[in-house]
């Protein structure tokens, strides 16, 4: 599915700064595309495209693609419900609205992702 149309559908997803589909930010562990499903491509720590590999270029500390970079200007870009929300870095110096990486899933039961 295209960027366009999880945005049309007010889906909440991540999307690396390269246009790399990152995973649902959703609480649901048995969708195959939520990075809360550790056996799906975004939630498993061994996928390429999930942020939770630490050596992948979305989850390693020194890809400038990773949440974990602390020195990055181009981290994972948080839509929620279909609207920009802000980034997903552990940069303090990016953008207004910034989550850590670390909070995600809390800041995902706070805005009620169970679907």
């Amino acid at each position: 599915m295209k960027i366009q149309d999880r945005i049309n559908n007010n889906e909440s997803f991540l999307v690396a700064n390269d246009d790399q589909f990152l995973g649902k930010l959703t609480l649901n562990r048995y969708d195959s595309e939520s990075i809360s499903n550790q056996y799906g491509n975004f939630g498993n720590k061994y996928s390429s495209t999930s942020i939770l590999n630490k050596y992948s270029p979305y989850g390693s500390k020194y890809s400038s693609l990773s949440p974990y970079n602390q020195y990055t200007s181009t981290p994972p870009i948080i839509y929620l419900r279909g609207r920009k929300y802000g980034f997903l870095t552990t940069n303090k110096y990016v953008g207004l609205n910034r989550l850590d990486p670390d909070q995600l899933f809390d800041w995902m039961k706070q805005n009620q992702l169970n679907y």
